[in-house]
Order: structure tokens, then sequence, then C-alpha cells
């Protein structure tokens, strides 16, 4: 066989990527870069997948793959820059990775052993380089073969000259939705309030059996994680909407509360194997009906009944949002709608009950549903979370704890689409067995599925509060009061707040939201922790001493050595500056 016989040249989509100040952003924290780039490499990698395309190279921090359709590479390319903006939005502004991505449709020389080369090859690289950080640059063959095809616009950047290619290339700048992509640069914070903001209310249970009112907030659940996984939409939390159950609501002043420019409000009927739910979506200045709607559906339909309400309160607020981006957030989490009813009220036991007995019967409840339904990986993942409940309050057996440890792995083998499943998994296996690069890749995907959801923003919170990462910590809890002012779990929030704030050295400011905790909550005895450990630091030890007590009288089986063994901090000498503070104020070792 001849030299020229082993190679293999052919027509393709070609994408190539670079990180942007790869080189600044190692200097200042190589660790922390790393971790970014395995993060965004992870994404590159699913979407390059998704839509059938081949990764050929991933040296250093660039990338370079192959598609069997110029569709593919572009779409691709929107949901790479989509999603990893999205991971960076957690970050601060300084230390946010952004890649530049470059795609080109043109002949290319493939060997046997996958590695291409060529003028295709070359162009996309060049066409990459001229691209805006977090931005994607095509050729006018590209544009030719996918215009009117994919959800982008195209601004026209002329002829280009590239080096080593003889003839100019001209170059399309995409635009997503009439904007750049690289408008994730601004703020996050800045750019919620010029989305369309929502907040769906506590809906009515009208049914004969009181008890099926976890049925009710359950079917309310998921229709806020379907509406908040679309970027387009700032949707206030469930746990600041559901404070007004029961209360007869001026629409008006639940805008001006919560910050919202419209309320949906509905009601279930559910009566033997029949459903109807009513829905109402109102102008909150006004009060004026936007839209209303009734289903009436067998129970066998609840999921299909679920994503038709969805589509339609996204027609209603948005006629221009695309749907297609919706479908990809979709989910049917069991076939088994016993099992679903299980698992929602475990899961109204684990996020809203108290004391060992609303555990018990949350975790009854969890592995009944896996029972009924063994490929369930929500159950698995609340019933971890459950555990790790369990084992902060000092309840949890070694087999126990295994068996959260167990369940939650299996929950992220099975599934990769369910915000939920992976960040109770995740914050399972940070508190369970100190797992933090497992826990950090499941946080991850869960904050790109669900970046408005605060009950994800807070469990991942945790997670990079225990991984070493204060100020990703700190973004991230204050986004989750942001998305949630009125949420009941703010007492657990602000004590995360205060323990960020302790591991960055500002001790007035943890003392602070420690205190802050405790007022909103005063039972709850985690927030002592952090204002004990900032009283040792500020040296204000009388009261440190005084706090000691009062953490001692709430959690008599809490000691230096339980801390030690069981407190999953990755920074081993921040966790042992707390060991020192628990045992200068008094606490027994």
């Amino acid at each position: 066989m001849t030299a020229s016989a082993q190679f293999n040249r052919r027509l393709a989509a070609i994408m190539a990527a670079d990180a942007v100040d790869y080189s600044r952003l190692m200097e200042e924290d190589d660790r922390s870069t790393v971790a970014a780039l395995d993060a965004a490499r992870r994404v590159f990698r699913s979407r390059i997948d998704d839509n059938h395309g081949r990764v050929v190279d991933m040296a250093g921090d660039s990338i370079v793959a192959v598609f069997e359709t110029v569709i593919g590479a572009v779409s691709a390319a929107l949901t790479i820059q989509e999603e990893i903006g999205l991971l960076a939005d957690a970050l601060p502004e300084h230390r946010r990775m952004r890649f530049r991505i470059g795609v080109h449709l043109g002949d290319m020389i493939e060997k046997p052993d996958g590695t291409v080369y060529g003028d295709g090859v070359n162009i996309a690289a060049r066409l990459q380089a001229l691209a805006e950080p977090g931005g994607v640059i095509v050729s006018d063959a590209v544009r030719g073969a996918v215009k009117g095809k994919v959800a982008a616009a195209f601004e026209d950047q002329g002829e280009q000259a590239v080096k080593n290619i003889a003839d100019p290339v001209r170059a399309w700048q995409l635009q997503f939705r009439d904007k750049r992509l690289d408008d994730r640069r601004a703020p996050k914070f800045a750019r919620d309030h010029d989305r369309s903001s929502l907040a769906v209310m506590p809906f009515a249970n009208l049914s004969d059996d009181a008890q099926q009112a976890y049925f009710v907030d359950g079917v309310v659940d998921d229709l806020i994680t379907a509406l908040s996984r679309i970027r387009w939409f700032f949707v206030i939390a469930r746990t600041s909407t559901f404070t007004y159950r029961g209360r007869v609501v001026d629409a008006k002043q639940v805008g001006k509360d919560l910050g919202v420019r419209y309320l949906l409000q509905g009601s279930v009927r559910k009566a033997a194997d029949r459903l109807r739910i009513t829905v109402q979506l109102a102008e909150a200045e006004s009060g004026r009906q936007v839209w209303g709607e009734r289903f009436d559906r067998g129970m066998a339909d609840i999921f299909a009944l679920q994503d038709e309400i969805t589509h339609s309160v996204v027609a209603a607020i948005e006629p221009n949002l695309r749907l297609a981006e919706y479908e990809r957030a979709r989910r049917r989490p069991t076939a088994c709608l016993q099992a679903y009813e299980l698992v929602l009220r475990g899961w109204h036991n684990v996020a809203m009950g108290s004391g060992r007995q609303a555990n018990d019967e949350a975790l009854a409840d969890f592995r009944r549903a896996i029972a009924l339904d063994p490929d369930y990986s929500a159950a698995k993942a609340l019933l971890a979370w459950a555990m790790q409940l369990r084992k902060s309050a000092f309840a949890a057996t070694p087999a126990e704890t295994d068996e959260g440890v167990r369940m939650a792995r299996e929950a992220l083998a099975d599934h990769r689409d369910d915000p939920i499943t992976l960040v109770a998994a995740g914050w399972a296996l940070c508190f369970l067995n100190a797992r933090h690069e497992e826990a950090a890749d499941a946080v991850d995907r869960a904050l790109t599925l669900a970046p408005d959801v605060a009950g994800v923003l807070n469990l991942a919170g945790w997670v990079r509060l225990f991984g070493g990462d204060a100020q990703a910590a700190t973004e991230i809890f204050e986004r989750a009061m942001r998305l949630s002012p009125l949420d009941p779990q703010m007492a657990h929030l602000r004590t995360g707040l205060a323990l960020a704030n302790l591991a960055a050295d500002r001790f007035a400011d943890a003392l602070e939201n420690a205190r802050r905790a405790r007022r909103e909550r005063p039972d709850y005895a985690q927030a002592l922790r952090p204002m004990l450990y900032s009283l040792v630091e500020l040296g204000r030890l009388d009261e440190a001493r005084a706090v000691a007590q009062r953490l001692r009288e709430e959690t008599p089986d809490f000691t230096v050595a339980w801390f030690r063994q069981s407190a999953p901090w990755k920074d081993q000498a921040f966790k042992e500056r707390c060991a020192r503070a628990l045992r200068v104020a008094g606490m027994p070792e």
C-alpha cells in the first residue's frame, strides 16, 4: 500500500476552539484553571458527541473536532458556548474561562489514527482566532449550508486574510436571538432584570383528599424546574412563592414583594384516576389576565400534561422564545406514577420537614419508590440527600452512610439531565464521603442545566464551600438569596455564606450573617458554629464561650472529635482553625 493510500481526503465540517487568557488564568490560580478547563472539556465532549461529531484533539487549552454535518457543528458550537457561559457565571468575572470557536466546511486529510490535516483545519483555526470571547465565527461555506436551519443570525465580518491561506475567507459572526453570544461578560445579576420574570404561586388543592397536597406541590415544582431551565426566564424559587400558600394574594403586591412581572396561579382537582388543572397567567402590575387554560387528563398522562402546561406558559410570555430549547429541558422522571408520588412526598419531608420522624418517613418513601422502579435515579439521589441529613443529625450508622454513598453514585451513573438528581447526589457524596471531585462534577452539570433554581444553588454553594472555593460559594449563595428572597431555607443559605466569609477571613461579615441566620430561624443550631468561629477570630472570647454553651445545649452530640472526623472540608488548614476555635471556646473534645 502506498503512503497516499493510507490517507482519506474528504469534505468535513471542522470546529476549532481555544480558551481566552489561559496563560493569565494559569498564572493566577493554576488549580482552579485546570478544574475549569476540565469542566469545559466535558461540555465540549458531550455536545460534540450529541451532534454526531468526533473530538480529534484536546491538546493544552485548544479543541479540534470534525462533524458528519455542518448543522451538527454549528448546533454544537452554539450549545457549547451557552453551557460554558453558564458554568462561568458561577465564578468571579476575572476567573471566568471563555472560549473562541471557529467553524469551517472544507477539505481535510484524515490519517488512519484519526488525526486530521489540511487547509480546512487551518481555516477553522484562523476563524477561531477572529471570534470574540464567548463567540462563534463561521466561514461563508458554513453560513450557506445552515442559514435558516439553526436558531442564529449572522453578522457579516467581511473578507478576512488568514495566515498561510492564499485567498481571503469571508467570515460571519453568529448571533443568538439577536444578541451576541459574549453578552455573558456582563454581570449576570444585571441581566436578570432584562428577562421576563415569573413567580409560580402555590396551586390550590381542590381534591377531596387534603393529604394530596404534596402531589399538587409536586406538579408546581416540576413546572418551576422546567421553566427555570430556560435562561430567558427569571423564575422565583418555589420556597419563596410557597410562603403565600393558603393566602388570598394581591397580584400587584406580590409582584412588588418578589420583583416579578408575571404571576402564574392555578388549582388542581384530583378525583379517582382523573386530573383537572386550571392555570392563569396574570400581569402583576395590573392584575390583568394574560392567558388561561384548563387541562383535563387521565392520571396516566400526568407527565405529558406538565409538558403541555409549560409549553403554553412559554408561548404566552415570550412568543418568540425558542421552544426547541425547552425540549432539551423536558424530563420524564419515571413511568411509574406510584413511585413518582412517593418521591414527591419524600422530597417534601427532606426539604421542609425536620426531626427524626420526617427523615424516617422520607427514607421509607424513597426506598419504596426504588423498589417499584429500580432505575429511578431521582429517588436514589434524594435518598442519599436524606442520609446526609441523618448523618448531620448524628443519627446515621456506618451501614446507612454506605447506602447513601452507593445510592448517590448509582444516581449519577444513571442520570445526567436532572439538576435536582445531580446536585442532591453531589452534595451527599461531598458530605457523606468527602468526594469533592465527584461532587464538583455533578454540581457543574446541575448549574448548567438549572442556573436559576435556588434549591440547586443552595446545595451547589455548600459543595463549592467544602471543596475549598469560598469565592465561588459566596457568589452562589448570594444569587440563591436573590432568586428566593423569602426562602424558608434562608438560615441554611446564610450559614453557608457565613462560613464562606470566614474562609475568606471576612470575620465581621461572617458574624453578621451567622447572627442573621439565627434570627431567621432561632432553632437552627448550625448557625451557632460560624458565629463561634468568628467570635474567636475577632478575639471576643467571652461571647464565643457563651455561644459554645448554647451549642452544647442544643447539640449535645457535637464535639471537636466529631467535627474533625465528619466535617468534609477539603482545606485541612481551615478545618484545623475551626477545631482550634471550638477548643478555645470550651467545646468538649
